[in-house]
């Protein structure tokens, strides 16, 4: 499912209509010299991910990883994209057990998708952090990573 998603120019979050679910025009807007996207997604379908994937020309390759949670750590260049997987890992006091995650991410020159598997490693508190931090997000989507 798609948690949030965001226009970024000049490192300042573009506010648009609380409707604008379509990632094509979304993905237009981004317009600008410096603008980006910024899709967030949790656990998503793999029709959820095909969608993404049509708009921002990800690798099928790479689309397959991101939906089959799992993989290893990686860093993987598809044309001039990255494809990059992160593990996340928490303490669960409770039951004195570490839990894994997993976090993929797609850059692109306009573009990032962060895709989240497991309940540790939430990106809205990154996000909220960086969108206090204009001259970190003007670099773009390697601010991001």
């Amino acid at each position: 499912m798609i948690v949030d998603s965001a226009l970024y120019r000049g490192g300042v979050r573009v506010p648009l209509s609380p409707d604008l679910t379509d990632l094509a025009e979304l993905r237009e807007r981004c317009d600008t010299p410096g603008s980006f996207v910024w899709v967030g997604l949790y656990e998503p379908t793999s029709e959820e991910l095909e969608a993404c994937a049509e708009v921002f020309h990800l690798h099928r390759l790479a689309v397959e990883d991101a939906v089959n949670a799992h993989q290893r750590p990686k860093l993987e260049r598809y044309g001039d994209s990255l494809f990059l997987v992160l593990k996340t890992l928490w303490y669960v006091d409770e039951q004195d057990a570490v839990e894994t995650g997993e976090i993929n991410i797609f850059a692109g020159p306009d573009f990032v998708i962060t895709v989240r598997h497991g309940q540790g490693g939430s990106l809205s508190q990154t996000r909220s952090r960086l969108e206090q931090h204009p001259e970190l997000l003007v670099h773009g989507p390697t601010a991001v990573a």
